[in-house]
């Protein structure tokens, strides 16, 4: 017997099975995605339409573009307007086609009262769908 020394048994051995829980997840999350893609794939129908000068495609949708400045202009496409004529221009456009839509342009410093009056005159010409258009952010 020595004394100092605890006597140790021997540690547990080395694992040598490979682990396949990694595995299986792999293979039930690749399972899932063919599941839900299977059906996607098998739906298509590939077809070999007639041809006819009757059918044409959809008119395009008209659009107006209004511009807000920063120092506040109004500019109804790339042409400049007081509210007045902005408010007469859109009830044109809005009696031969009450859908057409207003793309919005506005300066990120244009006053927000300023953008809402444009859009009221708009809505008050017969105007209702308006797009604000904006710039893709930029990548950091």
């Amino acid at each position: 017997m020595a004394f100092g020394q605890l006597e140790r048994g021997k540690g547990a051995k080395p694992m040598s099975d490979i682990n396949v829980t990694p595995l299986v997840d792999v293979m039930l999350v690749l399972l899932v995605i063919f599941i839900i893609t299977a059906p996607l794939l098998a739906s298509s129908i590939r077809l070999d339409l007639p041809r006819s000068d009757a059918a044409q495609a959809g008119t395009p949708p008209r659009f107006v573009s209004v511009v807000v400045t920063p120092s506040g202009q109004i500019h109804l496409d790339d042409r400049a307007v007081t509210p007045q004529e902005l408010s007469q221009e859109l009830a044109q456009r809005a009696e031969q086609d009450p859908d057409t839509e207003v793309q919005l342009r506005a300066d990120a410093t244009v006053p927000y009262g300023r953008v809402v009056e444009v859009m009221g005159l708009a809505q008050q010409a017969g105007l209702n769908r308006i797009g604000f258009v904006a710039e893709p952010a930029t990548p950091r």
